[in-house]
């Protein structure tokens, strides 16, 4: 069971002040080790190849019930991840797929954010930082864990990601839950001129 929370701290519709934001945010902390991670939903075929010919290193996977529950007996012949030059260009293989998720995992900083931001548009999708180590403050009660430290842009949804809010774009701070981890949050967001706007998420 994952230790790490995450308190949100700026909201905005403009999707390229909230990655600028993130940035700001992750110059708190060590970034020798960090990495980015990206995911967005894609729900109509135009999406799906608008990605896939934008980014083609990317791999597609699918959550869609009916494909999961086809006869057991196929499952040997069936796929449900595909590299971008793999998934198919032909609506009618595309289809039974939908939604798909469009990811690039473990990714060096700032190979990715830039374009994935240019291309999310109205998509549910997040940006993930990760393994950066956030500033020890004894004070409160923070040792910093490069495990659950880091920042998240959730695209088009509350913090959360339960609730679907096209053009509304959260940045969240990721820290190791403790009961200080609201205080600790709090610090680190003052230092870019932010605040705790709303409750954790896990």
């Amino acid at each position: 069971m994952s230790n790490g929370v995450s308190y949100p701290v700026f909201r905005t519709s403009n999707p390229a002040a909230a990655l600028a934001l993130a940035r700001r945010l992750l110059t708190l902390g060590e970034r020798e080790y960090a990495q980015v991670s990206v995911d967005a939903e894609l729900c109509t075929v135009t999406e799906v190849l608008r990605l896939r010919g934008s980014l083609p290193d990317a791999w597609f996977r699918t959550e869609n019930d009916d494909f999961w529950l086809r006869d057991p007996n196929e499952r040997a012949e069936l796929r449900f991840e595909f590299h971008a030059p793999e998934l198919s260009e032909k609506t009618g293989e595309l289809l039974p797929l939908l939604p798909l998720w469009v990811s690039m995992l473990d990714q060096p900083v700032g190979s990715v954010e830039d374009e994935f931001t240019a291309l999310v548009g109205a998509n549910y999708g997040w940006i993930r930082w990760d393994q950066a180590i956030w500033p020890e403050v004894p004070e409160l009660g923070y040792g910093g864990r490069v495990e659950h430290d880091g920042v998240t842009l959730v695209f088009n949804c509350d913090a959360a990601g339960t609730d679907r809010q096209v053009g509304t774009h959260t940045v969240c701070v990721d820290v190791h839950r403790t009961h200080d981890a609201q205080r600790y949050a709090a610090w680190l967001a003052e230092r870019v001129g932010l605040s705790v706007i709303g409750p954790p998420y896990p």
